[in-house]
């Protein structure tokens, strides 16, 4: 079982930046995908950027050149530097991991840019 918690949403004027931070927890040893999904309000929930271990790591075109995905020393937190960022990219941030064949999502943090 994974148990993931994101922090660092919130509220941010056009151009402005956040950072989001996610760190699992559990019984785990190394999660081999981590990264982060977003779901703005009557859309479906699509990827932001994922790590995949042995793999390179995947941005939405969206957001490529302005968010920057790394991961902590222990391997088990992932961060998210979103840059410049737009109306847009309002939404809830939600973290993902994938491990033993399952996939685990965190609650949420909603960011809000306004314009």
């Amino acid at each position: 079982q994974v148990h993931l918690v994101e922090s660092g949403g919130g509220l941010v004027q056009a151009g402005g930046s956040l950072r989001l931070s996610c760190a699992a927890s559990g019984s785990i040893f190394s999660i081999p995908a981590m990264g982060w999904y977003r779901q703005a309000p009557g859309k479906e929930r699509e990827l932001v950027a994922i790590f995949i271990t042995g793999s390179s790591i995947n941005y939405a075109d969206s957001v490529k050149g302005r968010f920057t995905i790394s991961r902590g020393n222990a391997k088990n937190t992932v961060y998210l530097q979103m840059n410049s960022l737009k109306p847009e990219d309002t939404a809830v941030y939600y973290c993902y991991a994938y491990y033993r064949g399952s996939p685990y999502w965190g609650q949420g943090t909603q960011v809000t840019v306004s314009s």
